[in-house]
């Protein structure tokens, strides 16, 4: 996740679903063989919601409407399996998600609704990015690097993230999933 500009005191926060470990692991170390400088600053996840920029005053809202979400949605797997790209349109690689996208497109609907709700820059498709933003030999690497990936893990949960002024991306909240 990169970080939107902000204005006076506005928060920067993402939602998403945090890879649990050890996967979050092996896609971390694959980001940064890649050459990939977020590496250190974002942790593996699935976006649900990009970047935005939000009032600190809004902040009690946004957390009430994620607590809504996340009890009207049930838990459900994802497994995760090979790469793909968004070349040329965008400069990505990711792994795919073999089963789980369409609750977490679900998910996104209904987080992109009332007060987060947002104009996508792209179409909504769930993936964990490993490479983004680099040269084409380090996009082919990771491609090549984690071709063969694998994982499979319950998702009982997404979190609400912020971005800090050390250039950090952190959960500051937890929403689980109960319906």
């Amino acid at each position: 996740m990169s970080a939107p500009e902000r204005m006076g005191e506005q928060v920067r926060i993402g939602v998403s679903i945090p890879i649990p470990e050890p996967y979050s692991a092996s896609l971390t170390r694959a980001r940064i063989e890649a050459g990939d400088p977020l590496a250190h600053s974002v942790p593996p996840h699935i976006t649900l919601m990009p970047p935005a920029v939000v009032e600190p005053d809004d902040l009690a809202e946004v957390t009430e409407h994620l607590r809504a979400v996340a009890a009207e949605h049930p838990p459900f797997v994802v497994e995760l399996g090979g790469t793909d790209s968004f070349r040329p349109i965008s400069p990505v690689v990711f792994v795919r998600l073999a089963a789980g996208a369409q609750a977490c497109e679900r998910l996104q609907r209904a987080i992109n609704a009332g007060p987060l709700r947002q104009e996508l820059r792209f179409p909504y498709h769930p993936h964990v990015t490993i490479a983004h933003e680099i040269d084409d030999a380090g996009l082919d690497a990771a491609n090549a690097a984690m071709e063969a990936f694998d994982a499979v893990f319950p998702v009982a949960h997404f979190s609400l993230y912020e971005y800090g002024d050390d250039g950090v991306w952190r959960d500051v909240s937890n929403f689980v999933l109960t319906s």
